[in-house]
């Protein structure tokens, strides 16, 4: 737990000796970044919840390349660049090449050194494609690199998480190594240091699993953020469900709309050899049939599968958002048991005083205080020297408890207030990429039946040359 010398929601600090010294909404005199970003809560009148960005950040992760391939420590380096205006960076077009363990170890750090701010997901590392040794495929790759660029555009919508030291050395440094270890060994935020909450037992912090006096906005974040996750549940669900009759993902033709076409076509082109007289027309519709199967496959392949894989990512970044709404919720119950562990004890002292002045042994204190007398008793602690020293013990941890209720207090707070601050900027970047997603979906539909109304549009003169004899 913090200690009482610990703020750490001062606002964040972006030193670094290639950039100016301090910030808009940063303070000169402190280390490292903790909770709160940069935004000032008078400035014009502006909502204190509303977040600000100082710049753009443009990323793009391109050319994967395999490296060491002929050794058994080959891997995959991606070329990751940005353009950007932030003050922080010091190249407007930062670039360096990075492997994907270095995206796990930004994204672990961020998480850590923003523990208020929803850090975008990484895509999952144990794929079938480590067990069967496809990881180098051209098509894993692009698939991880796809990933892996959505990855950064998430960061660099972020007003806070675009600004990072961290992040900015990915992109720029050349000894991107020692950035790491210095990292892990100087922590931006500092290890807290064990205090009174870590001498209290689990079980009395853990006790209860739920917030006792529930904030209604929360309340209502979790119930919105709960319907958005099972929308997309479900739509996902359905899309595999369109994507699986469309396309089985099998290149031969199998038990779905575009074998069911390939299988026609090749009916039909039968049926031209019966047929002397219309031999070429029917062909011609055959051969229609199989680039309208073909159409159908493409349109999955391009279409449909990116579209399900960002529906998915978008599924785990809203859980990120979800872990933070529970951290918050952990702050507030850590403050509420602290407070009723220091209700306690200062009981327990009152009790203690009591029988001391004689004004009442256990009469009147409940029967917990009666049958903590009698065992007091048996254990032969009854007596007024050691109640005595006992009370001061009790002194001690209570000016403890105080303080640490106070800095869990404004722990809470503070970590509410980001909180809140926090869901804007994941509702802005959400509805960012709903239209992203869903406009790249239109626009493959739109390609798909334009394509296709060129087939069939070509095939119609072929069709009307048929005579018919009456």
């Amino acid at each position: 737990m913090l200690g009482d010398d610990e703020d750490v929601f001062d606002s964040v600090t972006w030193e670094s000796p290639s950039a100016p010294a301090t910030y808009e909404g940063t303070s000169a005199g402190l280390s490292g970044p903790g909770f709160r970003q940069s935004t000032a809560e008078s400035e014009d009148g502006r909502d204190p919840h509303e977040p600000k960005w100082e710049g753009y950040l443009i990323t793009s992760v391109k050319d994967p390349v395999k490296e060491l391939a002929e050794t058994k420590d080959a891997y995959v380096s991606y070329l990751v660049s940005a353009k950007t205006n932030l003050p922080i960076f010091s190249s407007p077009n930062p670039s360096a090449r990075r492997r994907f363990q270095d995206f796990v170890f930004l994204r672990t750090h961020l998480a850590k050194d923003f523990p208020a701010c929803v850090v975008p997901p990484l895509p999952d590392k144990h794929r079938l494609e480590y067990v069967t040794g496809d990881r180098f495929s051209p098509e894993f790759m692009e698939r991880r690199r796809l990933d892996l660029h959505r990855f950064l555009q998430r960061l660099a919508r972020h007003p806070t998480l675009q600004r990072s030291t961290l992040l900015r050395a990915f992109f720029e440094s050349t000894e991107w190594h020692v950035i790491m270890h210095q990292h892990v060994a100087h922590p931006p935020v500092p290890e807290q240091s064990s205090g009174v909450i870590d001498s209290i037992s689990d079980s009395l912090l853990n006790a209860f699993s739920r917030v006792r006096k529930p904030d209604e906005r929360f309340l209502a974040m979790r119930e919105s953020v709960d319907k958005f996750e099972e929308g997309l549940a479900l739509s996902e669900r359905l899309f595999n469900r369109v994507r699986n009759r469309t396309n089985d993902g099998n290149p031969e033709p199998g038990e779905d709309l575009t074998g069911d076409y390939h299988d026609l076509a090749v009916a039909v082109q039968g049926l031209g050899f019966l047929e002397s007289g219309i031999t070429d027309p029917l062909n011609h519709f055959s051969n229609t049939l199989l680039e309208f199967s073909a159409l159908l496959r493409h349109t999955t392949q391009m279409t449909t599968d990116p579209f399900l894989v960002h529906l998915h990512s978008l599924l785990q970044y809203s859980h990120a958002n979800r872990a933070v709404l529970k951290l918050r919720d952990q702050k507030q119950m850590d403050f509420e048991e602290l407070s009723e562990y220091l209700s306690a004890v200062t009981a327990e002292r009152d009790r203690l005083a009591a029988v001391i002045s004689g004004r009442a042994g256990s009469t009147g204190l409940g029967l917990g205080a009666y049958i903590k007398d009698k065992v007091d008793a048996l254990r032969g602690q009854d007596d007024d020297r050691t109640r005595v020293e006992r009370m001061r013990k009790l002194d001690t941890k209570i000016k403890e408890l105080q303080d640490a209720v106070a800095t869990a207090h404004e722990t809470s707070d503070a970590f509410s207030d980001e909180t809140l601050r926090e869901q804007k900027v994941f509702q802005k970047a959400k509805e960012a990429e709903m239209k992203e997603m869903l406009g790249n979906y239109a626009d493959g539909q739109i390609e798909f039946y334009k394509a296709a109304m060129e087939e069939w549009e070509r095939i119609i003169p072929v069709i009307q040359r048929i005579r018919v004899d009456v």
